[in-house]
């Protein structure tokens, strides 16, 4: 693990000393390239270097313990206990530090929830799931722009697409990809049975221009009239967008705002992420299992988390983990949930890592 983070210090060196260079400052996307690796290697060596300057400490209060005088070994042997302590804890911290990271954890995200099976029930809970994370959003000062909705008459949605803009918003909505199963009595429900309906979740990184260049000739321009509740504007002029890129076949609309420009410019920003992830996808086959996983089928099956709303109860399955605080959780509070998530992943992944060194 040293030799790897002497490499470390040694490429942040360098790169300090690139990002001096007039020509690569003049290079728009050189430099925010370079400057991406010096944030992402910059936590790494300062935690390496305090690892060097406490092991250089501890050395130096071993070497205390052959002194003559008994105050001062007795001092010796109190800063080796703490030094040591806080030399394993730094060695942790490395260790986590050097798991493998998503290069996307700090983008800007977007969500895409869509109702499944259930009807109406179904899209009344994909109004809460937004509303949970637009609430989650907000209270970290996180910007939510809605990019395309889908409502129904009774305050359901059968669909919606936004982008979260927040530093660090991939990195904890990553994990809320897939089938969200909810149990509760319908209030259209006489006999006060409890329904399962599910709801699938797909988060994507936001692409930009500079990571994802899409050639104009490649996508083709629908326009037409918007449908469905609206301003004046709605039914009367043709500002809604539908995008298609030709090499991939990918579709996306956007009928929101009444501007024929500003539909365009957000429907662009769901088909490059879309764009992105299918990129990612096709070069790695894991990553295109976990994306397949997103999507779901909308039904009832390949569940992440169930909530079930007569036990006041959230449980998500891939790692067993229960609470009964329901209520609490659809208010937005879903930091306890995505904590033990990143948990779990990174001690996976410090594993994979570790097994990997030994053979």
């Amino acid at each position: 693990m040293f030799d790897k983070l002497e490499g470390v210090e040694e490429r942040f060196l360098e790169i300090e000393k690139v990002l001096s260079d007039p020509a690569v400052v003049n290079d728009r996307e050189a430099y925010q390239k370079y400057t991406r690796e010096h944030a992402d290697l910059d936590e790494v060596v300062a935690a390496f270097r305090k690892y060097k300057q406490t092991t250089k400490d501890l050395n130096g209060s071993f070497e205390l313990l052959e002194d003559s005088e008994p105050d001062i070994k007795e001092l010796a042997k109190r800063e080796i206990e703490a030094l040591t302590a806080k030399k394993e804890s730094l060695e942790e911290e490395l260790k986590t530090l050097l798991s493998p990271k998503d290069p996307n954890d700090d983008k800007n995200v977007i969500v895409e929830i869509r109702a499944g099976t259930g009807g109406e029930e179904a899209a009344l809970f994909a109004s809460d799931l937004f509303r949970m994370y637009s609430r989650y959003a907000e209270d970290r000062s996180w910007k939510v722009e809605i990019l395309s909705h889908h409502a129904t008459g009774v305050g359901g949605l059968k669909e919606i697409i936004a982008l979260i803009h927040g530093k660090g918003a991939y990195s904890r909505f990553k994990f809320e990809s897939g089938t969200h199963r909810v149990q509760r009595v319908p209030t259209t429900e006489a006999q006060g049975r409890i329904h399962t309906s599910a709801v699938t979740v797909a988060v994507l990184p936001e692409a930009d221009e500079v990571e994802l260049h899409i050639d104009p000739n490649e996508i083709k321009v629908d326009v037409y009239r918007s449908t469905g509740p609206g301003g004046q504007s709605v039914n009367t002029t043709d500002s809604a967008v539908r995008l298609t890129h030709l090499p991939t076949g990918l579709v996306v609309t956007c009928q929101d705002e009444k501007s024929q420009l500003k539909n365009k410019n957000k429907a662009m920003k769901v088909l490059r992420a879309r764009l992105l992830d299918k990129m990612i996808a096709e070069q790695n086959e894991k990553r295109s299992e976990e994306r397949k996983s997103q999507i779901g089928s909308g039904d009832r099956s390949g569940r992440i988390r169930t909530y079930n709303f007569p036990q006041g109860r959230v449980t998500d399955h891939r790692i067993g983990l229960t609470l009964y605080k329901l209520e609490d959780i659809l208010k937005g509070n879903i930091d306890g949930i995505i904590d033990e998530l990143i948990t779990y992943y990174q001690a996976q992944a410090l594993q994979n890592a570790e097994s990997v060194n030994v053979r």
